[in-house]
Parts: C-alpha cells; sequence; structure tokens
C-alpha cells in the first residue's frame, strides 16, 4: 500500500471539500453595486449616443436602467459591436447583453438566455422599383445586413448572399449606392429607412412576408443560475408593472416614428412557438 499516494488523495479531496463553490454573477453584481451592460454601440432606438449630451440613450439602455433599479445597483453602459454581443458577457466583461439579441441555438451554447420580452422579426427592405414581392424572390441575390447579426443569418438561410458591415447605417447606404439589391434588419430600423426614404434618398419599401421571427432576450454567462433566475424575475415584474410597456412606447410606441404597439408579454421560451435559428 502506497500511503504517500493516500495521503495525497485525502488532502486534495479534504481541499476540495473546504473550496467555496463558485460565486455567482449576481453575488459579485450586487457587492459592487453595479450592473454592467453591454448595448449596441448606434443602433437606434435601441442604443445610441443622444446628439446633445452624447451619453447613451434608447430602448435598451432605459430597460438596462429599469433593470438595475430593481436590483438596487448602478448601470453601467458598454456600447459594443453587433458582433460583440455574445463574447463581451461571455468573456466576463459585462454581466448582462441587453441589445436586441435573438435566441439562436449556436448563440444558446454559448451563454444563457432570458425568458423572452418580446418576438421580433427580420425584414427585407428594397428600392420601391425593385421587383421583387416575396423573400423567395432574393435568393441568389446581394442583400446588405449588420455582421454577426440574426439579419445576416436570415439572409443566408433565405440562399441570398449577404454583404455585411459594422453597423446599419453602413447597410443601408449599400443598398442606395446600388451595391445590394435589399438590406434585412429588425422591424423598427426598417420601418425607420423606409419613412426617411420618402424624403432623402431612394425611396425605399418592405416585403410583406418577414424574413424570420426571432424572440429577444437578454444574455448572461453560462453556470449562474442565481443571476438568470433573478433577471427572469426583474423582467416579469417590469412586465407586470406597466414599466416595460412604458419604456416600449417612449421608443418604438405609437407616437414615435415606428408607430409599433407591444403586445407580447415576457413568458418561457419553452411557450413559444418558432423554429430556432442555427
Amino acid at each position: 500500500m502506497n500511503w504517500k499516494c493516500i495521503t495525497l488523495t485525502v488532502a486534495l479531496a479534504g481541499a476540495a471539500a473546504a473550496a467555496p463553490a463558485k460565486a455567482d454573477q449576481l453575488d459579485t453584481i450586487l457587492a459592487n453595486k453595479t450592473l454592467r451592460c453591454a448595448t449596441f454601440a448606434d443602433v437606434p432606438p435601441f442604443a445610441a449616443p443622444d446628439p446633445k449630451t452624447r451619453e447613451m440613450a434608447g430602448f435598451d439602455v432605459d430597460l438596462c436602467n429599469a433593470i438595475a433599479k430593481e436590483l438596487g445597483v448602478t448601470a453601467e453602459v458598454k456600447p459594443v459591436s453587433v458582433e460583440a454581443r455574445v463574447p463581451e458577457v461571455k468573456l466576463g466583461r459585462v454581466d448582462i447583453t441587453v441589445a436586441n439579441l435573438a435566441y439562436t441555438l449556436s448563440r444558446a451554447e454559448q451563454i444563457q438566455f432570458s425568458d423572452p420580452y418580446y418576438l421580433a422579426k427580420e425584414m427585407l427592405i428594397v428600392p420601391v422599383d425593385d421587383p421583387g414581392k416575396k423573400k423567395s424572390d432574393y435568393e441568389g441575390k446581394r442583400v446588405a445586413s449588420t455582421k454577426g447579426s440574426t439579419s445576416e443569418m436570415s439572409i443566408k438561410l433565405n440562399k441570398s448572399e449577404p454583404l455585411t458591415f459594422q453597423d446599419t447605417a453602413s447597410a443601408y447606404l449599400a443598398v442606395q449606392q446600388g451595391k445590394a439589391r435589399g438590406m434585412v434588419a429588425n422591424t423598427m430600423t426598417t420601418t425607420k429607412f423606409v419613412n426617411e426614404s420618402k424624403t432623402r434618398g431612394k425611396e425605399m419599401r418592405m416585403i410583406e412576408e418577414p424574413m424570420l421571427f426571432q424572440p429577444i432576450g437578454i444574455g448572461m454567462a453560462k453556470d449562474n443560475p442565481a443571476l438568470t433566475a433573478k433577471i427572469n424575475e426583474v423582467l416579469h415584474k417590469l412586465d407586470t408593472s406597466g414599466e416595460l410597456n412604458k419604456i416600449w412606447d417612449k421608443w418604438l410606441g405609437p407616437t414615435t416614428e415606428y408607430k409599433m404597439t407591444r403586445t407580447d408579454k415576457v413568458v418561457p421560451l419553452s411557450e413559444l412557438k418558432f423554429d430556432p435559428i442555427p
């Protein structure tokens, strides 16, 4: 019998038993009294610098602040690129990502999603004189979008050719310049561009058939059950109290240029009927 090996094994077992369990990120947030939120860097109406104050403003910024208030901490907004939304939270550089983040199977393998707070649509806009009527008319055609977004995924799923950029403004400009047949983005962004095009540049129209549907949630690092449960609890509370609709109406509601009414409720992902994006 090798008593040295037995002694070492017992010592390691004792050390493992004595080692504290991995702290949940919620504990760190509460201890630091700060909630680090990743938002878009410049994608209105979700998050963009206010022209007057240069402070970040938008739906996602207000939602981040509302969540932080419920937690009793201060929100710290960190603007990130579209493709950095998942890596930032995965690597622990932020606590949550609040940036119109759609649930996909590949993202769900990397990070934890909250219960969705609305069901978004990816929409295709094209010049008014474009002959296309439905999304299948754009198979094999070049279509612009932001890089690393579900908009880009929807283009690939449609068997179209994606032309990607760092921001939606550049993608839209590519269509205006004739470098792409159309552009795909969420309903709010495409509605805004269509409205703007009526008085400036090449007039655009929206293809009625959505490129795809997608549940939007908040992203967190995996293996933080307390944080996940708390974020879901807060989202349900903001929904029930009407605060979520209040924020929505401020940025996207009937009195805004988007004229959208939120009818969704915060529900578990399992209760939604949709085809998950790969």
